[in-house]
């Protein structure tokens, strides 16, 4: 009987054991492989989180790893890289751009501003280079082999913006052996799914891969707005991508090249204004007509254009005892997204004094604007030498360099007339560097226990101004050219000190202490405010501790990892967004007490049935006596008011940061003729969110579980190996808000529909 997808499982065990063979005897080597074949066994799960590569299992660090067919289904249906909401342990997700600029919060810590020049304090790196802009955060995921979610402070090794913690993607890399996969799926709304990619020796040293993707989906959403009528106009796209790498090996010396890039052009995110309930945050008021339905009047103007391009450049000299690596990274980025921002038609001051109409319900603004980056650069650069000595002691030592040239410009047109027209411009420029030296120090107590010291000093600095030559409300007096700039800088040191005791040889604990910073953050949302509108956030710097335990159970059968943590942040960098005034503005928060726990694990019930389970609880609280933030205009807030009428937000938790999260997996297999019929369902619960750091009825987020299932046969023949399947996204069909607009009326961002789809995918070998 041919092995099927079933023992992906040992494949890594296997992959380990050929690598050996030739120092084996034969009895050894036959125990060793019963037990690498043994397909009840789970694969040794090998993790790059401390730029090393180390079973999951030894790595004093909270990590959890999303690969193989998990990571292939929940991304089905061409999901977006927000499929990674809930999925892991105390990460979250969202976006208010759409297939693009995702917002990333783990243990509570996050950034909910909409600004293109914001900073996240989840940092993203991507085959080994950080991804700064949250345009390029939002780069496909395809042909990925796996990805890591690191919680806690990663500012020794990984450097700046990583206080909440890191994700961190690995594509499949070239080999010498050849390979090559095609995958094509098709389901609900004519949305289509191609993956390729093709990989191999070119020469004995050199090989190389290529993989691509397209994603497809036609416009679907029907608009009723008076006037303006019209069937199929949002929620359509194309999204492409491509990365392209070359693998230099040598006996001392490793090149890796990589080339990348993204190009999609469709619709911005969806908002439904007054969609929610009079004083509830159900759907249901008197804009909601369902998902597929919209009441604007500059529907048919909505775009969202986004292109990418990078490459990095990876070499590895092996000098003995020591290995030298370099790094080079560039990534660009263009983006022009325009929306109907309020969601409606119409806007209230019009009504009476120009006789036009307005809705879905009470639409006091209009606002019809858009954001474009026209030009951004990023240049990267680390080198860094390891030691690979013998003994109990060992390191890496480096340095780090970051630029980034960025170009925003804003735009406000007229909408209430129709006519579309530009009624506001604000260009934005902005320059960063950074640079920093690190190093980690590990050494070996004993055969039991061994420690990790990291440091880190890191110096940033970014030059800003912005100029506004057209002021949307010149009307009402606001001036057109206003002009303004400012200059921030900081250093820190952060480190790290972390021990790790092997118990037994199935069970190891550790224990970490880490802390670092956040550098100073600016932001210009001057179309509307009547001076230059630049903020600036200080330096937000967090102390965290943690601890927990990785153990192997079951004889090989069952993995069972949990941390528990506790951290105070100083100056957490937080947004208020939007409030009656339509502002949004960058402010500190004294202080920001959070803890909880994590548990992920993963059970070979039997030989045919795997299943995993996840939990997060995480607490967060805003301790500022003084912080307070404008409010909405028509939600109720269940914060108590200052005298001037804003929100008193102390004692509040965090934007996007749900107590409780819980993730389930399970897989049942049989082989059925000459190959393997299965099935597959994955579970995601978070608990209620509230949407801004303000508490209100409207804007905060129900529980919200969503579930999904795949089911097909795969068989093989001597060099291809086909997969049919019939899957399912959020198959209960669950509807609710997961975002609003902070506006003059209740706007709401709605999740995903159900999606029903079929797979067909042959790959080679």
């Amino acid at each position: 009987m041919k092995t099927f997808k079933k023992h992906a499982l040992t494949m890594g065990i296997q992959g380990a054991l050929l690598s050996v063979m030739a120092t084996m005897s034969p009895t050894t080597l036959a125990a060793e492989e019963a037990e690498a074949l043994d397909s009840t066994k789970l694969e040794v799960i090998e993790v790059t989180a401390r730029k090393r590569v180390e079973n999951v299992q030894e790595v004093p660090i909270s990590v959890t790893a999303l690969q193989g067919e998990k990571l292939q289904a929940i991304s089905s249906g061409a999901m977006d890289i927000r499929f990674l909401n809930a999925r892991i342990p105390s990460l979250s997700v969202e976006s208010s751009f759409g297939r693009t600029f995702p917002r990333f919060y783990m243990r509570g810590l996050g950034n909910s501003d909409f600004d293109l020049n914001a900073s996240q304090p989840v940092s993203l790196v991507v085959d080994d280079v950080v991804q700064e802009n949250p345009i390029l955060k939002g780069f496909p995921v395809f042909d990925v082999a796996r990805v890591e979610a690191l919680g806690g402070p990663q500012g020794t090794l990984f450097g700046r913006n990583t206080p909440a913690g890191l994700v961190k993607f690995d594509s499949v890399k070239p080999s010498q052996d050849f390979d090559a996969f095609v995958s094509v799926s098709y389901g609900s709304k004519e949305t289509s799914d191609v993956r390729a990619a093709v990989g191999g020796g070119l020469t004995d040293n050199l090989s190389a891969r290529i993989s691509v993707l397209n994603q497809d989906r036609g416009n679907y959403i029907d608009n009723k707005a008076p006037g303006y009528e019209e069937d199929d106009v949002l929620g359509g796209y194309t999204d492409q991508a491509m990365r392209l790498q070359f693998l230099y090996e040598g006996d001392d010396f490793n090149a890796l090249f990589n080339y990348h890039m993204r190009d999609l052009d469709g619709e911005p995110v969806t908002f439904y204004a007054n969609a929610f309930k009079p004083n509830s945050n159900e759907l249901g008021g008197d804009g909601w007509d369902g998902r597929d339905t919209v009441w604007h009047d500059s529907a048919s103007r909505a775009t969202q254009q986004v292109e990418t391009e990078g490459a990095s450049l990876k070499l590895d000299f092996d000098l003995g005892d020591y290995t030298v690596t370099s790094i080079t990274g560039y990534e660009s980025a263009e983006l022009f997204s325009r929306a109907d921002v309020d969601g409606g038609y119409g806007a209230g001051w019009a009504v009476d004094c120009c006789g036009m109409p307005m809705g879905p319900g009470l639409i006091m603004i209009d606002s019809e604007t858009s954001d474009g980056i026209p030009d951004h650069e990023q240049i990267t650069q680390e080198l860094r030498l390891t030691s690979n000595l013998s003994g109990d002691f060992n390191y890496q030592v480096g340095v780090f360099y970051f630029s980034e040239d960025l170009t925003i410009e804003s735009y406000a047109y007229e909408t209430v007339f129709g006519s579309g027209a530009e009624t506001g411009y604000v260009i934005q420029e902005q320059e960063t560097t950074a640079w920093a030296v690190f190093g980690s120090f590990d050494y070996d107590f004993s055969e039991k226990m061994s420690a990790t010291f990291g440091i880190r000093y890191s110096a940033d600095d970014k030059e800003y101004s912005n100029l506004r030559t057209m002021a949307p409300l010149g009307f009402l007096g606001q001036p057109d050219n206003v002009a303004g700039e400012v200059e921030v800088d900081d250093s820190h040191v952060s480190w790290d000190v972390s021990v790790s005791y092997k118990y037994t040889d199935d069970l190891n604990i550790y224990a970490r202490v880490a802390d670092t910073f956040r550098a100073p953050s600016i932001q210009g949302r001057s179309l509307f405010a009547w001076n230059d509108g630049i903020s600036v956030a200080d330096s937000e710097t967090i102390l965290s501790f943690e601890t927990g335990v990785k153990s192997d159970i079951l004889d090989g059968s069952g993995r069972v990892n949990a941390s528990v943590f506790y951290y105070t942040m100083e100056d957490q960098q937080l947004t208020s967004v939007g409030g009656d005034s339509n502002t949004a503005r960058l402010l500190n928060a004294d202080e920001t007490v959070g803890y909880g726990f994590e548990l992920d694990s993963e059970f070979m019930l039997t030989e045919n049935l795997a299943v995993t389970f996840g939990a997060s609880y995480n607490n967060t609280e805003l301790n500022d006596d003084n912080l307070s933030v404008p409010v909405c205009a028509q939600c109720t807030v269940t914060d108590p008011l200052n005298g001037n009428g804003q929100a008193i937000v102390d004692g509040n938790s965090l934007p996007h940061a749900p107590e409780w999260i819980y993730t389930f997996t399970a897989r049942y297999s049989r082989e059925i003729g000459d190959g393997e019929f299965y099935v597959y369902t994955d579970w995601a619960y978070r608990d209620e969110i509230s949407f801004f750091l303000y508490e209100s009825t409207e804007f905060t987020g129900d529980a919200l579980l969503e579930g999904g299932a795949r089911t097909g046969y795969a068989w093989e023949t001597d060099s291809q190996e086909y997969d049919v399947s019939l899957f399912v996204r959020n198959m209960t069909d669950e509807q609710q808000a997961i975002g609003a607009v902070d506006f003059t009326n209740n706007t709401a961002i709605v999740n995903e529909e159900r999606f029903v789809g079929a797979e067909f995918k042959v790959s080679f070998f």
